[in-house]
């Protein structure tokens, strides 16, 4: 393969997935991988990509080693998050055992709750406030407060969720990413996520267009484990994929 082929078959995948590996472009291209990493830092150089430790990434793709704080986050993406979260809460039937994630695209779905779920499961101290308050059944799981997402997390957390059983789980997270899967800062956060997921026969993430092709610094679940539900993705690459939902504004 010509080296200009191989420079556009890179973009594309990286236009596709968000990220690529050296060790994948070697089996795909059949070359060194001296050869790979000439062309990505040839590419690097050209601007058309950034070039990462044991691969590259899309340009424009942000790592977040950190969550922003909850109260910022609320006045994020406003009018996105409603569209998203009204959707969502369309899906809830009242036979349902829903877990409901800490998040601010999550605690939106509350005010579309025109259904409410035989029982809900939170890790957000709000969410099971504001549920209660809708005369839901819910129930707060156990273990470490962290007060810039306001969750429940931690060792403790995981625990706690061994003995249910979801129908359907909503998650909010920080990236969205073929190849990296649903990522967030927090490593505790993230095996909470992760258990719950595990527990759940249906899994919905709930993402505004700005967590397309992001990277956070944990891996909680891959990207084919979960409907995706958004509105106004921009990334045309995505569309392709069958479990991303774009419901419109």
């Amino acid at each position: 393969m010509l080296t200009e082929e191989r420079y556009g078959k890179i973009l594309s995948l990286l236009e596709e997935q968000g990220s690529v590996k050296v060790t994948e472009l070697m089996q795909l291209f059949d070359a060194s991988e001296s050869t790979v990493r000439r062309d990505l830092n040839t590419l690097d150089e050209n601007g058309k990509l950034l070039k990462v430790h044991g691969g590259a990434i899309l340009r424009g793709t942000v790592f977040h080693t950190q969550d922003d704080d909850v109260l910022l986050r609320r006045n994020m993406h406003r009018d996105e998050k409603a569209v998203i979260a009204k959707y969502a809460a369309s899906l809830i039937t009242a036979d349902d055992f829903i877990y409901l994630d800490a998040g601010t695209t999550t605690d939106c779905m509350i005010d579309f709750m025109d259904v409410k779920p035989s029982c809900v499961v939170t890790n957000a101290v709000a969410h099971a406030k504001r549920l209660s308050e809708l005369g839901c059944e819910v129930y707060i799981i156990g273990g470490e407060f962290k007060a810039s997402t306001e969750a429940v997390v931690g060792a403790e957390a995981v625990e706690s969720l061994d003995k249910y059983n979801f129908t359907k789980g909503f998650f909010g997270t920080n990236g969205i990413n073929v190849e990296k899967g649903y990522t967030t800062p927090d490593v505790k956060e993230a095996m909470v996520k992760k258990k719950a997921m595990a527990n759940c026969r249906q899994c919905y993430i709930l993402g505004d267009k700005s967590k397309f092709a992001q990277i956070s610094s944990v891996t909680f679940a891959p990207f084919a484990s979960a409907d995706v539900i958004t509105t106004g993705l921009t990334l045309e690459s995505y569309r392709k994929y069958k479990n991303i939902k774009e419901v419109e504004e």
